[in-house]
């Protein structure tokens, strides 16, 4: 790929998150318009048919895996696994003029399909969903590889994009459908993955070489195989709609929880774009396991991830029919790693004629699309999501004196209460001998998946040099409830009620709680750098 970026380029890719609030469209959002006669397949009415499952696309970065597997030995084992996925063939139905790969690199269009086929699918979504017979996609990714199979390009395309959806023969009557203007996802029920890939190359006038389709279960079957991924959650979750549940902070999520994660709405601003850059998290901390856990090069975790995908995945049969495709890419793609896999959101803005739907930012998208066409580097994406940090008054700390000096627990517990801390308890802990602990150290539960997080703000408090925090706890002699003087203990909040307790143990190397100088004393001092100096 070319190191070249024009200046051009070098304008934020990343679509604002202003339109497509839940709320707004629960309001007043007017359904999308029935689909032609010809094709029954009809999506659902009102906002029922708008709680699809967004995010299951996100299995395929898995599939990035397996497709740039560092490794092949054995390649007949390996081709015996892909002989369980399923195929398709939509280059005989593509009627439309199609843009030529000028680069060599490999585009692969990526949608997650919410069809209620298939053992386990039908238990999700609404209840008309579920009757529905009919197949939608509201997640579509277009994954770029590089020439020379080093990196990786997703562009996530929002599915309340406004687009005009070109010609496209329907699946079931073959009946040819005129173009139209209409929501992105609409293409897929219009005329399956085929009249997706025309619409997307009509669009952005890139070649899509190939396609993988993925439901609920070969999600959830990837992500179980994978044994759980990690995320992390600024705030408490409880969501009947999604079947989602999580505390505050970090958790390992097994298949089921992540389909609940990536479909979920009711969180941060309810809005479609919030929920891609949410499933963009996701999406990395897949690449990141299967490019650093070792399961690109270990034969029988590759096969079983391979395996887990199969049942629920179809690709198109040039692809999967391809050995000596899959083992070029395989081969070549040594060199990828999580840092170089990119993922960005195509631009939009508000829609003028609805405020609940989008349309593509008409200067800023077609330069993504140059970039991508072109095999353009792409300036690298900006962080949005903030890191989960606790706050001093949601961090419970229970203090233990290790040493013999007698007093110390209470002193520090005081010392921190007076900072903001919840100190809920005091306690002792020498060692067996009955001699003073030589070093200090900061401990929480063996199951306490955030407690590296609360941990790390306690440890920032107190002086000396920054403690890393241990797994596991010591048993507490002498342990009592503790009520700082003078103070008003602040409690966490309900949502934290799975707030772990550290535990700080005093031991003879322990230098002290810093001290924070007063507000009362700050508001009395002034910066040299100052810019009002009005008196």
């Amino acid at each position: 790929m070319s190191n070249h970026r024009s200046a051009d380029v070098q304008d934020r890719l990343v679509a604002p998150a202003t339109p497509g609030y839940r709320s707004s469209r629960r309001a007043g959002a007017s359904p999308p318009p029935p689909p032609p006669p010809e094709e029954p397949r009809g999506r659902r009415s009102g906002d029922g048919g708008r709680r699809k499952l967004s995010g299951l696309a996100w299995t395929s970065i898995a599939l990035t895996g397996l497709m740039v597997a560092g490794s092949l030995t054995g390649y007949t084992i390996y081709r015996s696994a892909l002989a369980g996925f399923g195929q398709n063939d939509p280059d005989t139905k593509i009627r439309n003029p199609r843009p030529a790969n000028i680069t060599g690199a490999l585009n692969v269009l990526i949608v997650g399909s919410d069809t209620r086929h298939g053992e386990g699918n039908a238990r999700y979504g609404q209840a008309a969903a579920r009757i529905d017979s009919g197949k939608r996609t509201d997640t579509m990714i277009l994954m770029h590889i590089s020439p020379t199979r080093d990196k990786a390009q997703l562009i996530s395309f929002p599915r309340d994009s406004m687009v005009q959806i070109p010609q496209c023969e329907a699946e079931k009557s073959k009946t040819v459908l005129p173009a139209t203007r209409d929501m992105i996802n609409s293409a897929y029920n219009r005329g399956g993955i085929a009249c997706t890939i025309t619409t997307i190359e009509t669009l952005t006038n890139i070649r899509i070489d190939h396609n993988v389709e993925v439901d609920f279960n070969g999600f959830k079957a990837i992500v179980d195989e994978l044994h759980g991924i990690e995320v992390c959650l600024n705030s408490p979750v409880d969501d009947k709609k999604a079947k989602l549940k999580l505390p505050r902070g970090r958790s390992t999520l097994n298949g089921e929880q992540a389909l609940g994660y990536v479909r979920l709405r009711a969180y941060g601003n309810h809005s479609d774009l919030e929920r891609i850059k949410r499933q963009q998290l996701f999406a990395s901390q897949v690449v990141k396991k299967i490019t650093t856990g070792g399961v690109l090069s270990n034969p029988p975790k590759l096969i079983g991830l391979i395996q887990a995908a199969s049942s629920s995945v179809t690709m198109d049969k040039k692809l999967a029919n391809d050995p000596n495709k899959l083992l070029e890419i395989a081969q070549s793609a040594r060199s990828l790693t999580a840092s170089k896999v990119q993922f960005y959101t195509v631009p939009v803005l508000p829609d003028p004629t609805d405020p609940n739907r989008v349309i593509w930012d008409p200067v800023r998208a077609p330069k993504l699309f140059e970039a991508i066409r072109n095999d353009t580097a792409l300036p690298e994406p900006t962080p949005t999501a903030k890191k989960f940090v606790p706050k001093v008054e949601q961090v419970k700390v229970q203090v233990i004196n290790g040493t013999t000096t007698q007093g110390k627990a209470g002193e520090v517990a005081q010392q921190l209460t007076e900072l903001g801390f919840n100190v809920v308890g005091t306690g002792n802990a020498l060692t067996p001998e009955g001699t003073s602990q030589p070093k200090t150290q900061l401990l929480y539960g063996k199951r306490d998946t955030t407690g590296p997080d609360y941990a790390g703000v306690l440890a920032s408090k107190l002086s000396g040099t920054k403690r890393p925090s241990t797994k596991g706890k010591v048993k507490v002699t002498n342990p009592a409830a503790f009520t700082g003087s003078g103070t008003t203990q602040t409690v966490a909040d309900k949502g934290a009620d799975k707030t772990p307790v550290i535990q700080l143990l005093i031991g003879d190397d322990f230098t002290g709680v810093r001290t924070e100088i007063p507000e009362s004393i700050k508001e009395t001092g002034i910066s040299a750098d100052t810019k009002n100096i009005c008196a």
